[in-house]
């Protein structure tokens, strides 16, 4: 098995680098195939779930971009509070 491996890898390390990134690709998918088509369809329902809670006026959507300000203005702040609760004990 040994010397098969080092030749499927010479041969691997010997393409471009694309080829390569996308020999990597499927070989990872190759890894997790079963797992994620069960994680995507998880995903698939949650996502039905979220839109009938918007549908049904249960929630209202919040614009991402609105969200990503607010994170970042907070972000700061809060760094600074972790910092002067880690030097105050």
């Amino acid at each position: 098995m040994s010397e098969n491996f080092d030749e499927i890898l010479s041969a691997a390390l010997s393409l471009s680098p694309g080829a390569r990134a996308m020999l990597a690709g499927h070989l990872l998918e190759s890894l997790d195939a079963e797992n994620q088509k069960r994680i995507d369809a998880i995903w698939g329902e949650e996502a039905e779930r979220r839109m009938q809670e918007i549908r049904d006026g249960k929630v209202q959507p919040i614009d991402g971009e609105l969200v990503m300000r607010e994170l970042r203005a907070a972000k700061p702040s809060k760094r600074r509070a972790e910092r002067n609760s880690n030097t105050a004990g």
